[in-house]
């Protein structure tokens, strides 16, 4: 059975403690566990793109959002499943957009294009016009 939201909280707590100090500088929104599913706008319906995480970062402030909404949609009939596991990589991987962005570099946002360009590969539809 997957987690409930006050669970999946304090797993984030503790993974988030475990971190240096220094990573989040000017990460001045936080980090926050967001309830809802949140879907990639360009999803098939035929094919679900969960967003299970995202690093935000405008004028105002700078914040990773992790989504309990869709960590449960994809991983709740998992077998065997290492929730703790999950939260870590996606909180890290946020957490990366976060430093390439304080140095001016975008690399993982760049690996993030090249997969969605597979995923749009892999839908693209054969038309009969």
């Amino acid at each position: 059975m997957f987690p409930d939201i006050d669970t999946i909280h304090e797993m984030l707590d503790e993974i988030s403690d475990r971190i240096p100090l220094d990573i989040y500088k000017e990460l001045n929104g936080g980090i926050v566990l967001v309830e809802e599913i949140k879907y990639h706008p360009e999803m098939e319906e035929s094919r679900p793109l969960y967003i299970l995480g995202e690093y935000v970062n405008n004028y105002m402030r700078r914040n990773v959002n992790i989504y309990y909404g869709s960590l449960k949609a994809v991983y709740e009939n998992e077998i065997n499943f290492d929730v703790e596991k999950k939260l870590e990589e996606v909180l890290f991987h946020e957490l990366t957009h976060h430093l390439e962005s304080l140095a001016g570099e975008d690399d993982l946002g760049i690996e993030d294009h090249i997969n969605m360009e597979k995923y749009r590969a892999e839908n693209k539809k054969t038309s009969f016009d």
